[in-house]
């Protein structure tokens, strides 16, 4: 790793207290690595993971239970980060659904008598949300089966894990990646890694072969996207568009997040699918945007993906136009002014990259940060966001 980033690992300790630059930089930089003491978690874990899966009546030849991915915020886009692989591995009917819709319109959702698995994400363990969701599941609806990956052992949700071991199971993953920044990074990432590798717990040898390919790519990538993310920032795009398709929409959410998070809501962002994008939200567009597209591999959807790239050059929107893709040597430069390849070649489907794409949108937010003149670990001076957010009134 080296540029910008690594330039930001090696400031001196009271530079890095007085900057706001303990922790996240380090928790981007940490990504590819602390990927594989996940994967050696999930590992250790096999027989307990295969066991709660059993229960849950799901396997790679089919099951009868519905699967709801389940969290907040960047805890919901690990969800549908995972969607896509899930319901391809299990041939499962799996659906990425916010805890915070979910408290709000249970009855919506539940069907008496329907098995169903909850998958929860949360890296503190002690959302507000997933733990009352959690808590009312446990008591009035025994049927439900639990799975919450977290980041913290300590949190409530892993507590009532153990109260309940029949019908719950907490992986826990690694302190280190227990992000202490306010923004989730090596969290999110990490807990992709987890469910990952919950999909292939039938094709471990297979999907270790993946991991390596992903952490020697990530590896790699973190010192090019820093680059780029540090001269984009300086350029001071108010707004960004992120876009991507499948697996990808979610990286592309989370990046959108990262960067309002990280800029105390300087830079203005939004998300969308690249055909949605032409349905009204393109004319938000300007010469003050930056345009951020995660390609796809998949040749069809990659079609749709140039075609809009194609559409945006020819009517000259956007201040900066940024592709990250893989698996193509095509020339992308007439489309982009910053094209940058994951060294992967087509060996990683995109049900797997968004560990990989999000982390541009990280760094770009890391470097934003740092341009309007915020902390980076605590970047909202005004307090309308934390690390953990605040407690709410339950109604019943």
């Amino acid at each position: 790793m080296a540029n910008t980033l690594q330039a930001l690992l090696d400031l001196p300790q009271w530079e890095k207290v007085e900057r706001g630059l303990q922790h996240t930089p380090q928790e981007v930089g940490q990504q590819p690595d602390s990927w594989r003491a996940t994967y050696q978690r999930c590992h250790d874990l096999r027989p307990a993971l295969s066991a709660a899966l059993k229960r849950a009546a799901i396997s790679s030849s089919g099951a009868s239970s519905i699967v709801y991915l389940i969290g907040a915020g960047t805890s919901d886009y690990v969800g549908r980060a995972l969607a896509p692989l899930l319901r391809t591995r299990w041939s499962a009917e799996v659906w990425p659904v916010p805890s915070t819709t979910l408290l709000t319109d249970f009855e919506q959702y539940h069907r008496p008598g329907q098995p169903y698995l909850w998958i929860s994400f949360s890296r503190s363990g002690d959302s507000p949300e997933g733990v009352a969701l959690l808590e009312n599941a446990l008591e009035q609806h025994r049927q439900i089966q639990h799975l919450v990956i977290t980041c913290n052992g300590k949190g409530r949700m892993a507590e009532l894990c153990s109260q309940h071991a029949d019908r719950a199971l907490a992986l826990i993953l690694d302190d280190a990646v227990n992000d202490r920044g306010l923004a989730m990074t090596s969290s999110f990432t990490n807990m992709v890694i987890a469910g990952q590798c919950l999909a292939n717990l039938e094709g471990w040898p297979e999907y270790g072969d993946v991991l390596g390919q992903m952490v020697n790519a990530g590896t790699e990538f973190l010192a090019t996207a820093s680059e780029v993310a540090s001269r984009i920032a300086a350029q001071d795009c108010w707004r960004a568009c992120f876009v991507g398709s499948g697996a990808l929409r979610a990286a592309a959410e989370e990046s959108a997040l990262k960067l309002s998070e990280l800029s105390a809501g300087k830079v203005a962002t939004m998300a969308e699918s690249p055909l949605g994008l032409r349905h009204g939200p393109m004319s938000s567009i300007d010469h003050q945007t930056l345009f951020v597209a995660f390609l796809s591999t998949d040749p069809r959807r990659r079609g749709y993906e140039l075609d809009l790239l194609d559409e945006i050059y020819r009517k000259r929107l956007a201040r900066a136009r940024v592709v990250v893709t893989s698996g193509s040597s095509e020339d992308l430069s007439p489309l982009a002014d910053y094209a940058m390849t994951l060294n992967c070649g087509d060996r990683i489907a995109d049900h797997y990259r968004p560990p990989l794409d999000v982390m541009f949108g990280q760094l770009l937010g890391l470097f934003a940060s740092l341009r309007h003149g915020l902390k980076p670990d605590h970047p909202s001076p005004s307090g309308a966001i934390t690390r953990v957010v605040a407690p709410i009134r339950l109604y019943c």
